[in-house]
């Protein structure tokens, strides 16, 4: 079992930076991958991002691809969004996953039903 806790969601102006934070808890965290997903007002639940547990490996949707950067600290069961050059369009509720590393490394990797373990979510939201 892993439990997930988000943090760092805010108000930010456009063009502006946050830094989610995904902590973890559970004996065999280091057994999961984790990603975010994020979800705005009225549409389906959106893949974000996310790394093989070794980090050799990170995956971006194109619409955050080169301004977000995902990070892992496994001394701190903690993995992290930086997000960088916000855009109002990046508004949404953002949630970490944990899923094998099976998980990450196939085609299933932005599919959210892919992910058994969920955190309940942080706002982010961006004005203009």
């Amino acid at each position: 079992q892993v439990q997930l806790v988000e943090s760092g969601g805010g108000l930010v102006q456009a063009g502006g930076s946050l830094r989610l934070s995904c902590a973890a808890s559970g004996r065999t965290f280091s057994s999961y991958a984790v990603a975010w997903f994020r979800q705005a007002p009225g549409k389906e639940r959106e893949f974000v991002s996310t790394r093989t547990i070794s980090g050799i490996t990170t995956y971006y949707s194109d619409s955050v691809k080169g301004r977000f950067t995902i990070s892992r600290d496994n001394a701190k069961n903690t993995v992290y969004l930086q997000m960088n050059s916000l855009k109002p369009e990046d508004t949404a509720v953002y949630y970490c996953a944990a899923a094998s590393n099976a998980v990450v490394t196939s085609t299933a990797r932005e599919r959210a039903s892919a992910y058994p373990y969920w955190g309940q979510g942080t706002q982010v939201t961006v004005s203009s």
